[in-house]
């Protein structure tokens, strides 16, 4: 993917923290004639993403490197593939080798994650959506690796789309009052997508009378009241998308896609996937 500016000032951020003055090591261990390969591979099972990210790294170490992309993001890996390979200056790669593989693990650590949600679903008809629960700075890196593993993005931000949750109702929990406001926007921003989160059966029945409503988020319900919700919504045409959240893992998420929702948020593709294990080792040219 292209390399967006906020992007960009995250990559200079982070070559800035891990060399500081200068990489002590390669300058004086490190004869500056010297050339090698490094070769980036797996070294568990696992999906990548931030290969182009990791790339660029290398370039801004060093323009002259040259960098080959073995792999796409989204192919799946297993011990032993190689998935980027750079050639070149000894001191640059050695240099920028930490702080790619860094941007690499964690992103194809995402992405590996979420396919194994994916996967999980499989056959029902259901969607895996990733969260605004992101490390922050790297929102769009890991949504991108989120769907390079196969699941959807959720809303960027607060900008992209409404969400209206249970502290958004506390503060104003009028039936009334919420239509108005969803009127409101939905006449500034007529393409907005507007979500309302509910706790119990009761809201979903009232909220399944509201205009503008494009999905309903079924917050931390059971499967049986989930395949209610869904039958309520049926009987009203199926006018929104309903989503679930809450309490989901691998352990669960198979039954929750089999009660009929269309989406299935999880925070902790993002907020708790464990990096993947890649490392790059020199090569003979």
């Amino acid at each position: 993917m292209p390399i967006d500016p906020a992007t960009s000032t995250l990559i200079d951020l982070a070559l800035a923290e891990d060399i500081g003055t200068g990489d002590l090591t390669a300058a004086y261990f490190v004869s500056g004639e010297a050339r090698s390969v490094g070769r980036i591979a797996a070294r568990q099972p696992g999906v990548l993403a931030g290969s182009d990210i990791a790339a660029e790294v290398f370039r801004r170490v060093d323009p002259v490197l040259k960098i080959e992309r073995l792999r796409e993001d989204g192919a799946a890996l297993q011990p032993g593939d190689a998935c980027l390979e750079v050639s070149g200056a000894s001191r640059s790669i050695l240099t920028a080798e930490r702080t790619a593989l860094n941007f690499l693990q964690r992103l194809s650590g995402v992405a590996t994650l979420a396919r194994r949600f994916a996967d999980a679903v499989a056959g029902t008809g259901a969607a895996i959506l990733d969260t605004r629960k992101t490390t922050p700075g790297w929102r769009r890196l890991e949504k991108a690796a989120a769907v390079a593993g196969g699941a959807a993005n959720h809303r960027m931000g607060l900008y992209d789309a409404a969400m209206v949750k249970d502290n958004h109702l506390a503060a104003e929990d009028r039936l009334a009052a919420l239509q108005d406001a969803i009127d409101r926007l939905r006449a500034d921003r007529p393409d907005a997508w507007v979500e309302v989160e509910a706790d119990t059966l009761d809201q979903v029945r009232a909220f399944l009378t509201l205009r503008g409503v494009r999905a309903i988020l079924l917050d931390n319900m059971p499967p049986p009241m989930l395949r209610e919700a869904v039958a309520l919504n049926e009987a009203a045409g199926k006018p929104v998308a309903l989503e679930a959240s809450g309490g989901v893992n691998l352990a669960t998420v198979r039954a929750i896609a089999e009660s009929g929702v269309d989406f299935i948020s999880v925070g902790a593709i993002t907020h708790s996937a464990p990096a993947l294990d890649l490392g790059m080792d020199f090569i003979a040219a």
